[in-house]
């Protein structure tokens, strides 16, 4: 029988035999259940090809025509433009890319109370004030994290203040948390619908000073509370002048009590909500017994997990000219570079709690082999963006279509059972 047959049941050829020239009812039934399967099987293959030749021509389209009009242009002159025309028609984006981009190959994932339908994410920094949140969810992305608010509304730093660094596959940022405030940020978000779990990372206004950046937090994490799923504190931007200190054993310890009872406070006036998941998000460039001292404080208060890493402050190893790097200036190193600094931090971190606190590795994932690295290494969700800025629209789905391949490949059922692989031979080849 044919994979597509549609003609009457070939019974001279049938292993059903029939009784007296005339085939059994059920063995009609069999057959035509059977006929049924292979059919259905055969279109889903059918729709999984096509898919795929979709995937490749839109993302060869973008590397070949798009991305060289886009790197004409100044990085954030592309950026802002990019993001404008994803707040054009969301409805149109969503139709046009949500069936072939999104994308849910292992089921919905349980994270710190929540269900990701992938482990690809987008990560702050992308859509600091939310404007376009609807048509990025149609992407594929798992989960979104809008953001770097601040309570107060800002400008950032003089620009320029974004480079590309296209030999390494790397840019360089110091941005500064320009956003047009959390206050703002939430009146948009408020009237948005958002296909996937969303997070809001919060920093501390460039204006308030270190000694009263408690409060600052406080009160950008109040506002943003009725509209995340789960809040990021981003204390790691090597952009925003002392911010890192914060990061210090002493101020992390007071920062994380005063949100957390703020987070409980919170949920005794709502109706019904939980406690939100509360995130920190660390720097790569950290020392290992800094690092120790943080995991302390994060499991005192019961931190729901850490995100590794933000940008780094370091140039080493990059194929781009000296002359050229030290003429983008100062800021944050993000991109292909950071891939393995960043895996390291994970697997490091997953030893440090014995796999018990959820991590988000980000940092130089461009392919499914990358985010295979960090998932064996220990995180169990992943984020992009400098990545997304090189390949394209189509980045999310190829991960996720990949990881799947390789997460089979390796002889794991589910991407649960290979998150932490692989810690202890990472951690092992970085001590040797």
């Amino acid at each position: 029988m044919g994979l597509l047959h549609d003609g009457p049941l070939d019974l001279k050829h049938s292993k059903v035999k029939p009784i007296d020239g005339v085939m059994a009812p059920h063995a009609v039934r069999a057959q035509l259940s059977a006929s049924g399967v292979v059919r259905a099987k055969t279109l889903q293959c059918i729709s999984l090809v096509t898919r795929q030749l979709s995937l490749s021509l839109l993302s060869m389209l973008y590397r070949s025509l798009l991305r060289p009009l886009l790197f004409r242009l100044p990085p954030e002159t592309a950026h802002d433009l990019a993001l404008s025309s994803l707040t054009l028609s969301p409805r149109f984006t969503q139709r046009l890319f949500a069936e072939r981009y999104q994308r849910s190959p292992f089921g919905g994932l349980k994270r710190f109370g929540l269900t990701f339908s992938n482990p690809v994410g987008l990560a702050a920094g992308f859509d600091k004030n939310g404007v376009a949140l609807e048509s990025l969810a149609a992407l594929g992305f798992g989960f979104i994290e809008a953001g770097t608010v601040t309570f107060h509304a800002q400008p950032g730093n003089a620009r320029p203040r974004l480079f590309r660094l296209p030999l390494d596959k790397a840019l360089i940022n110091r941005a500064g948390f320009n956003n047009l405030g959390a206050a703002a940020f939430v009146e948009r978000v408020m009237h948005t619908k958002i296909d996937c779990v969303l997070g809001v990372s919060i920093g501390k206004s460039k204006d308030v000073a270190l000694e009263e950046a408690v409060d600052d937090y406080l009160k950008s994490f109040e506002v943003v509370y009725p509209v995340a799923d789960y809040v990021a504190i981003n204390v790691s931007s090597p952009n925003t002048t002392g911010l890192r200190e914060l990061q210090n054993t002493d101020q992390l310890d007071q920062l994380l009590g005063a949100l957390q009872q703020r987070n409980v406070e919170l949920a005794e006036r709502a109706d019904g909500r939980s406690p939100l998941p509360l995130l920190v998000k660390l720097a790569p460039d950290l020392a290992d017994d800094a690092l120790q001292d943080i995991v302390k404080v994060v499991l005192k208060h019961k931190v729901a997990g850490l995100i590794a890493t933000n940008t780094t402050v370091s140039r080493d190893s990059l194929r781009t000219s000296t002359a050229e790097v030290a003429a983008c200036g100062e800021g944050g190193l993000s991109g292909a570079p950071l891939l393995r600094r960043a895996t390291q931090m994970i697997a490091k971190l997953y030893t440090m709690t014995d796999g018990s606190l959820p991590l988000i590795g980000v940092g130089g994932i461009f392919t499914a082999e990358d985010a295979w690295e960090m998932i064996s290494a220990g995180a169990s969700l992943l984020q992009i963006y400098t990545g997304f800025i090189y390949e394209g629209p189509g980045i999310a789905a190829r991960i996720n279509d990949g990881l799947r391949r390789i997460v089979s490949s390796q002889g794991f059922v589910s991407l649960d059972e290979a998150v932490g692989s692989r810690a202890k031979e990472l951690n092992l080849r970085v001590l040797s």
